[in-house]
């Protein structure tokens, strides 16, 4: 039914006739033999299926419908096939915010983190950009404009090409592109080691001590001394989750809240953590909720607390006054370094357990060696520990359960009534160490 044919240059082309008896001919031009019999056999097929009217194979559909735009057009041109329908075009600004929006399974403030990367892409590629177009070169040229023209963190970056990545899946999964060109697209080491800082608890004092107000002492005792995460956890803390009597905080995280197991915790109130709570305990007023200010917890289109804080800033003004220099990841190494000290003191699971995360990421994330450590073991001396295990919080001792705080009628001023009443009998918010803290 069909014939392949070679000019003396070496161009082929498919013989054949169509149902009305005309010659036709479809050029393939320099395609290798088995090549050029592959579209031979499907050209019987097709033709076939014309003088019938019966369907196509299943396999012939098959190939057809990943055959290129030439050859296809080549196709059309002898009637074999129909003209292919126009695609639906997709830009890429448009999908990316439907979709973002769509995505009811994030947190609002996962959506303002991704919004960021939606951000770059759009200012890369354009937002009118239809996303069928974007090759897989084009994708490592954004990593490297994330890398020389904006100048990101490696840790950063990493994650913005996760997230990208992502972003290309769904449109995939979606059917508007083949292939996803963040495939294989590999982002800078994070560098980990390298962005670790120990802060020492001489360093810390001079930090509190230029601090502006008890709220900002409070933030920074709480990332140091507590572990809370800054600023999530620190701005969601609330006076009824403090058990004063027990020695026990109960810390709500909103970034592990959607696993069920890791939505809250309890840690020891440390000595040092309790100083600065009855601190501000000393300064809240009635009616008062969250333990840090509501003017360090700037709302964001009714979203509660901490979202649009940027405490990052005024806390390396705060350091420089201190005379020291900022040091890398500011909130993120005070709480790994309270974590290094108390893996000396505790239990690696029970550490753990009280700053929400698990052995792997604390050895890998958190876990620091100190000159302390050095210092020992050039001395041959055993390890000190930079604080007296009998002067902390000893919740691990009790084997009952924690006394979670229980709901209200009006919570907050019944904390706030029975924290100052307790602070005074106390004497300027200290409390002698019992072997129950």
């Amino acid at each position: 039914m069909a014939s392949i044919s070679t000019d003396k240059n070496g161009n082929r082309r498919i013989l054949f006739a169509d149902p009305d008896g005309n010659r036709k001919a479809v050029y393939v031009g320099k395609l290798s033999k088995r090549a050029t019999q592959t579209i031979c056999f499907r050209t019987e097929q097709l033709l076939e299926a014309k003088i019938t009217g019966a369907a196509m194979y299943a396999d012939c559909a098959s190939w057809l419908s990943e055959t290129d735009d030439v050859l296809y057009e080549k196709l059309v041109r002898v009637g074999l096939v129909s003209p292919r329908e126009p695609k639906d075009q997709t830009e890429l600004g448009p999908f990316l915010d439907e979709y973002l929006e769509s995505r009811n399974d994030l947190k609002r403030s996962t959506k303002v983190v991704r919004g960021q990367v939606v951000n770059d892409l759009k200012i890369y590629f354009g937002a009118s950009r239809e996303v069928e177009t974007i090759q897989h070169g084009e994708a490592d040229d954004f990593r490297q404009w994330l890398i020389g023209t904006r100048k990101l963190a490696p840790t950063t970056i990493n994650k913005r090409i996760q997230v990208a990545r992502s972003f290309f899946l769904a449109m995939k999964r979606k059917k508007l592109i083949d292939e996803n060109p963040f495939d294989g697209v590999k982002a800078p080491a994070a560098g980990i080691k390298a962005r670790q800082r120990f802060v020492t608890r001489e360093e810390i004092e001079h930090v509190l001590k230029s601090c502006p107000d008890h709220n900002w002492r409070a933030i920074v005792a709480l990332a140091r001394f507590g572990g809370l995460r800054c600023p999530s956890e620190v701005l969601s803390l609330r006076w009824q989750d403090i058990n004063w009597e027990t020695g026990r905080v109960f810390v709500t995280s909103p970034k592990t809240e959607h696993h069920p197991d890791d939505a809250s915790r309890i840690i020891p109130l440390f000595p040092e953590l309790r100083h600065h709570l009855d601190e501000s305990l000393q300064f809240a007023e009635k009616g008062d909720i969250y333990v840090i200010d509501a003017r360090y917890r700037k709302s964001a289109q009714g979203i509660n607390g901490w979202l649009n804080s940027n405490l990052r800033t005024s806390f390396h003004r705060i350091i420089h006054k201190a005379g020291l220099k900022p040091w890398p990841r500011v909130f993120h190494n005070l709480r790994a370094s309270l974590e290094t000290e108390l893996i000396e003191q505790f239990p690696i699971q029970t550490v753990t357990g009280w700053l929400g995360n698990s052995p792997r990421v604390a050895l890998k994330h958190y876990a620091m060696i100190t000159d302390t450590h050095f210092d020992a073991a050039v001395s041959g001396s055993k390890q000190q520990t930079t604080r007296n295990p009998t002067q902390t919080t000893r919740a691990n001792d009790r084997q009952d359960l924690p006394a979670v705080p229980q709901k209200r009628k009006n919570p907050e001023k019944h904390c706030i009534s029975q924290g100052l009443a307790k602070s005074k009998m106390a004497g300027a918010g200290f409390e002698p160490t019992t072997s129950r803290l």
